[in-house]
């Protein structure tokens, strides 16, 4: 059975990254570089897949769970590195959703 945590804080992510896609396409520069936009596209998909595997309770929930929150941890470091308070709200969304992926196991 999933947790609930592991699906909030999924579709939290999922949400906060696309939001922050469009601020990135807003700001161009160092926020549109191929691998942090890239990063960010994988780990908004990665997220949103999570979400569901996780409420069905699927079979692969678990494997899932550890790439997601690989992607999450890449993606934060990624936002981290750029400026502003959008970046600072999507890298923690990133924190919390690898947190919550990473103690499905226990």
């Amino acid at each position: 059975m999933h947790s609930e945590s592991e699906v909030k804080y999924s579709l939290e992510c999922y949400r906060v990254c696309t939001e922050t896609i469009q601020h990135c396409l807003k700001m161009g520069g160092e926020h549109i570089e191929q691998k942090h936009f890239n990063l960010m596209l994988d780990c908004a998909k990665v997220c949103n897949t999570a979400a569901d595997f996780f409420m069905r309770d699927s079979a692969y929930r678990e494997k899932l769970g550890v790439l997601c929150a690989e992607v999450c941890d890449a993606c934060a470091a990624s936002c981290d590195a750029l400026e502003g308070e959008e970046m600072k709200r999507c890298a923690k969304a990133c924190r919390d959703c690898a947190a919550a992926c990473r103690g499905m196991g226990e």
